[in-house]
């Protein structure tokens, strides 16, 4: 998704979406993604859990929550899968990718 170009990376890393931004490009309703959020479902984060409470400040998705939201989203469509269980299984998915990359930075992978 990055590419080889570190600015890119970087790049992406500090992109915000708005709800409205991160629920259009994930096909998802805003209702789904707060009521995750309010489960804990979704990295939870002081702005985050503001918004949750006064609903007024947009928290800003990166690319980890689409990432996430688009795993837990196709797990729970295509395998009928609840949220806690497609929750888990994208926890599982990014604690792989993250020891494949620490692998590759090794020079083991």
């Amino acid at each position: 998704m990055r590419g080889d170009d570190p600015l890119i990376g970087e790049l992406l890393d500090d992109m915000r979406l708005t709800l409205d931004e991160l629920c259009r490009l994930t096909d998802v309703s805003p209702d789904w993604v707060r009521l995750r959020m309010h489960e804990g479902l979704l990295p939870p984060s002081s702005v985050r859990e503001r918004w949750l409470e006064e609903s007024r400040a947009d928290p800003g998705f990166g690319p980890r929550e689409i990432r996430r939201v688009r795993e837990m989203h196709r797990l729970e469509r295509d395998f009928d899968a609840v949220p806690e269980l497609a929750a888990l299984v994208a926890d599982m998915i990014e604690e792989i990718e993250s020891l494949r990359a620490r692998l590759r930075r090794a020079g083991l992978g």
